[in-house]
């Protein structure tokens, strides 16, 4: 059983990843996400959503790439110049060569089907997010391959 589960850890890391989302680059301030990678009562790595290195950020730009082109929240991931949080907290892992397998991923919002095939693929086993997301697929995907998902209740 993880050790972390159910207490004041989960709540510590999932305020981290509240203070995480505050350094997002999207334009859009309900869509600021973060997202901490935690082990052993360790965090492993952050992330949070924005542009890409070397990619100007809809911040920079000034205007939401995705609400210009009307699309709804939870389609089209791939139409938007962000990296998102859980994506990027992976990469940082690889980049750093740190193993995050049998990690408790910590975000501010429920992982898309995108975020949630590479949590799956990475070996993450836990994600404790704070806020909902319309993507019931990606629940579907993360319950298939028993990952275990929770929303986080203070």
């Amino acid at each position: 059983m993880d050790e972390m589960k159910g207490t004041k850890w989960d709540k510590r890391f999932i305020e981290m990843a509240d203070v995480v989302a505050t350094w997002s680059s999207c334009y859009q301030q309900n869509r600021q996400v973060g997202a901490v990678i935690a082990k052993n009562k360790r965090i492993l790595t952050t992330g949070y959503n924005g542009a890409s290195a070397g990619i100007e950020s809809c911040k920079d730009r000034g205007e939401c790439l995705r609400r210009k082109l009307n699309i709804p929240s939870g389609t089209q991931h791939e139409l938007c110049y962000a990296t998102h949080a859980e994506q990027n907290a992976i990469i940082q892992a690889a980049k750093m060569g740190i193993s995050i397998d049998g990690a408790t991923l910590y975000c501010t919002h429920q992982p898309c089907v995108i975020c949630a095939k590479m949590i799956i693929n990475s070996g993450i086993k836990r994600i404790v997010y704070r806020n909902g997301y319309p993507d019931e697929f990606s629940l579907q995907l993360l319950n298939e391959s028993g990952v275990e998902i929770e929303q986080y209740k203070e």
